[in-house]
C-alpha cells in the first residue's frame, strides 16, 4: 500500500527540467533547425487555415501550417506536435486524400511534446497540414520508425 502512494506521488511530481530526458529517437526535439527531416524539427508560423490552398476536407479552423518532405525509407514515422491540433500526411506534392493514422500517444513526460501521431509511410514525397492550432507557431518533427 505504501509503494503504491509512493508511485503516485512520483507520477504528479513536477519537472525540474523539461525536456531533458528525451528518448533517443526525440532527442532533436529540442534544437529546431531549417529542415523537416527524421528527428530534426522545424518552428513555423501558423497563419488562417483559410489563407492555405489545398487543404484536406475535414480540416480544423483556427491556425494552420503546410510543409512537404520526403522519405527515404518505409516505416511508421511519427509526427511529434508540441500543441493540440489536426495532423494530415498526404502523398504526393499535390491534392490526394490523407492517409490513415495507425497510432495516436502522447510525449513524454516532463517533456513539450503534446502528442505523436503514427502513419504508414512508403519511399516518396508527402505533404504535411496542421490545423486547428491555438499559437503563433507550432514545433513539428519527424519521428524515426518504431
Amino acid at each position: 500500500m505504501l509503494l503504491a502512494a509512493l508511485l503516485l506521488l512520483a507520477q504528479d511530481a513536477p519537472c525540474t527540467a523539461t525536456d531533458a530526458n528525451l528518448p533517443a529517437p526525440l532527442a532533436g526535439w529540442i534544437a529546431p533547425g531549417a529542415s523537416f527531416a527524421v528527428g530534426k524539427p522545424v518552428v513555423m508560423k501558423a497563419v488562417d487555415a483559410s489563407a492555405i490552398p489545398g487543404l484536406p476536407a475535414g480540416s480544423k479552423p483556427g491556425g494552420a501550417a503546410m510543409i512537404g518532405f520526403r522519405v527515404e525509407t518505409a516505416g511508421s514515422y511519427g509526427i511529434a506536435l508540441d500543441q493540440g491540433g489536426w495532423i494530415d500526411v498526404i502523398p504526393g506534392a499535390v491534392g490526394g486524400e490523407p492517409l490513415k493514422s495507425v497510432k495516436h500517444g502522447h510525449g513524454p513526460a516532463c517533456s513539450t511534446i503534446r502528442k505523436i501521431v503514427r502513419f504508414d509511410l512508403q519511399p516518396g514525397m508527402y505533404r504535411l497540414t496542421l490545423t486547428g492550432l491555438t499559437k503563433p507557431e507550432v514545433r513539428v518533427m519527424l519521428v524515426a520508425p518504431e
